[in-house]
């Protein structure tokens, strides 16, 4: 059985300006409207429409920060956060597509990207073409950069070999960007970035993950068997792609982190109104102190996780120092949707745990959140690392 829940909701507009929250508004409306009704076969079919993504392509939410000359909204950061937010209320999988679209594919592009290579690509990014961020291997995950995916110089090109595991959007995208070891005896020097296009001989897409969570979001293996790639589609400078990794990831935390809150919104609005109409002993639910003090308690936690994203948000698009932040953000966003989902389901009871109802969908969504754009350890790290090394 499907729910459908009215669209208001109360936020904090306190944080926002008349823009945002229109802006917020017009993808809240969207995400009602052409995003719920497709959730549960989205997830049993394991695949995003592609009608749905050209819907995303119609609204403008596929190029956010992406330049108005270009195509693009040429928004800003913090309303790609609101994008992603307000679409994981509805479905993480939707969300997810957008979000690496945005903080990771256009944002690498639109910092280190030469101005002839976003003119060639950014029209198509804002209108048709979707990316994917290619860094994660076999052997690389939270030790992202022992890569073995090899780069040669053949002197009017470059030869990538080598495979790819866990590429998002891998299914759907036209461009990827792929971190490849050009001389590994300079170690993580010796990694640069290469924007491969789909089409590129020697470019295959293999096997695609059936996934707990997060099921229509495509999940899939790279295969590079000697592709040629014009020595212009590097991107960046040729050594620097572990700089270009860490700094586009450390801006993917905050997408994963608002992915996470809007998760836990959406469940907890499910868990909201469920409590008002389940009755047990002759009164709904909501009448027990036990189940008023839950929710309050879980209203809190997804109020905090909010702000912190958003604060991430705003530092990362004033140019100031974010990187504590948004580790933070990811850090406790992802924990509470944990929480939240899990308990939701307990409010439902025996129905929660069934798949008639959409709570454990976003049970399983809410998961990978501690996986991927560094585990929940990495980023426990990368706050040690910055609290201790501004200490007195």
């Amino acid at each position: 059985m499907s729910e459908t829940l009215a669209p208001a909701r109360s936020l904090p507009l306190t944080d926002l300006s008349e823009d945002e929250a229109m802006f917020r508004d017009q993808v809240r409306q969207f995400a009602e409207a052409e995003v719920r009704p497709h959730v549960a076969q989205m997830d049993k079919d394991a695949q995003i429409p592609r009608a749905l993504v050209d819907k995303c392509f119609d609204l403008g939410i596929m190029g956010v920060e992406i330049p108005e000359k270009h195509g693009g909204a040429g928004a800003t950061f913090f309303m790609s956060v609101l994008v992603v937010e307000e679409l994981a209320r509805v479905d993480a999988s939707v969300a997810v597509l957008v979000d690496v679209q945005n903080t990771l594919v256009n944002n690498a592009l639109l910092r280190w990207g030469t101005e002839e290579q976003q003119a060639r690509y950014f029209p198509k990014l804002a209108s048709k073409w979707v990316g994917a961020y290619a860094l994660s291997e076999a052997g690389s995950g939270s030790d992202a950069f022992a890569l073995s995916c090899r780069a040669h110089d053949r002197g009017d090109h470059y030869e990538l070999t080598g495979r790819k595991l866990w590429i998002t959007n891998a299914a759907e995208a036209e461009l990827f960007i792929v971190m490849a070891t050009l001389d590994p005896a300079k170690g993580y020097k010796g990694i640069t970035s290469f924007l491969v296009e789909r089409t590129f001989p020697g470019f295959t897409i293999g096997k695609k993950e059936d996934k707990l969570g997060i099921r229509a979001s495509s999940t899939c293996e790279l295969i590079l068997e000697g592709v040629r790639v014009p020595k212009e589609n590097v991107l960046g400078e040729v050594g620097k792609g572990y700089k270009i990794a860490i700094e586009t990831l450390n801006e993917g935390r905050i997408g994963i982190g608002s992915q996470m809150v809007g998760v836990a919104q959406g469940a907890f609005e499910h868990g909201l109104r469920y409590s008002q109409e389940r009755q047990q002993f002759g009164k709904p639910i909501a009448d027990f102190q036990a189940v008023q003090f839950l929710l309050s308690e879980l209203a809190t936690q997804i109020e905090a996780s909010r702000l912190l994203t958003y604060n991430a948000a705003r530092l990362r698009d004033t140019g100031a120092s974010f990187i504590k932040e948004a580790a933070m953000a990811k850090l406790f966003a992802s924990r509470t949707a944990e929480e939240v989902t899990s308990k939701v389901i307990e409010i439902y009871g025996g129905y929660g745990f069934t798949r008639e109802y959409p709570v454990e969908k976003y049970f399983r969504d809410q998961k990978v959140g501690q996986i991927y754009e560094g585990t929940t350890n990495m980023q426990l790290a990368v706050i040690a690392k910055q609290i201790l090394g501004k200490l007195p």
